[in-house]
């Protein structure tokens, strides 16, 4: 069986159906560690020094990295599970000289021109890995501290191994453009399922986030969208992100809406249709949207793809290890 991820690459560990993980060389940064209350559920990684006369120039180092030529090159990469060497095309679709913001829900993915809280809430991420400059996609999620961000666990670290390094968030990104600013992030948390097994059913993570330079906590800039923590269910869902392959160039926020249906195969994520690619890793799941005001509550995130099914996409339950790591992030 194979599976494509929309960021990173991909191999096989024996014993395991479904385990995607990054390919990445030795790094000097910290190994993960529980979180602080020890929870085997949650895997918490400090990206900066906690003393601020230290922590401000790391922030900055990471923000003079990320110039807008870099952003321009960053890729998501992904590799087939049963063949490392290969590579799984996406059939692109017609490119489209239209947007509409209430596509039929057939899978098509369109751009998002209804503007509300989710152009400004859903951004991209960059960040560094093996030495690659890459990309996902994210969203800001209530949280005390006003500074909590969701999206996909391989897009902050790569299963049992290394951590992302140089992670921002660009929260309502076109075109290049950063309106809000650019966000560097101060804490990682990841499952213990993703961190110890690289459990697709457990592929979410979150970041907290330093405020901007206009010193503006990110909730604060931009507001934020809600959670919800359940079981798997058929529902209806928005799903929202920043595709960067086939006729997509990761500069403009698309989404999908349609039902979704429960991964009969391996995993407890579910499935619905739609033709985002690579890039979108991460971005949410709105249920409960209001196309309007662009308010929803987030219930999953963009996780992956099979290769032999490129039109669904999956994403996990956020269960209790999430409601834990949510708690733990909006408290830092």
């Amino acid at each position: 069986m194979t599976v494509l991820r929309f960021s990173g690459l991909l191999r096989p560990i024996a014993g395991l159906a479904l385990v995607p993980v990054l390919l990445l060389g030795p790094s000097t940064a910290a190994q993960a560690t529980l979180a602080e209350d020890d929870d085997p559920e949650v895997v918490h990684h400090s990206v900066t020094v906690t003393d601020d006369a230290d922590a401000a120039p790391d922030q900055r180092a990471v923000l003079d990295y990320w110039t807008p030529e870099r952003m321009a090159t960053a890729t998501p990469v992904a590799a087939l599970l049963d063949d490392v060497s290969g590579r799984l095309p996406l059939t692109p679709g017609p490119r489209s000289h239209t947007s509409a913001p209430h596509p039929a829900t057939s899978g098509s993915a369109e751009r998002w021109t209804g503007g509300g809280r989710v152009a400004e809430t859903t951004g991209k991420v960059f960040m560094t890995m093996h030495g690659r400059d890459l990309s996902c996609s994210a969203s800001v999620v209530s949280a005390e501290n006003a500074a909590t961000v969701i999206s996909a666990g391989h897009c902050l670290k790569d299963g049992t191994g290394d951590w992302a390094e140089r992670w921002v968030f660009v929260p309502g990104y076109a075109e290049g453009e950063r309106p809000h600013g650019t966000f560097v992030a101060r804490d990682l948390y990841v499952t213990g399922r993703w961190a110890n097994d690289a459990d697709d059913s457990a592929d979410v993570g979150m970041a907290v986030l330093h405020p901007n330079d206009e010193d503006v906590a990110v909730a604060d800039a931009v507001g934020a969208q809600n959670i919800t923590f359940s079981s798997p269910e058929v529902r209806h869902v928005h799903a929202f992100g920043f595709p960067a392959d086939g006729r997509f160039d990761g500069e403009h926020l698309y989404f999908c809406s349609g039902q979704t249906t429960p991964d009969t195969r391996s995993t407890s994520a579910s499935g619905m249709a739609c033709q985002m690619t690579r890039g979108s890793s991460g971005g949410p799941w709105l249920t409960d949207f209001d196309p309007e005001t662009g308010r929803g509550s987030i219930s999953s995130v963009i996780s992956f793809k099979y290769a032999d099914d490129p039109n669904t996409q999956y994403g996990p339950p956020l269960g209790t290890d999430v409601r834990r790591m949510h708690a733990q992030a909006e408290l830092r």
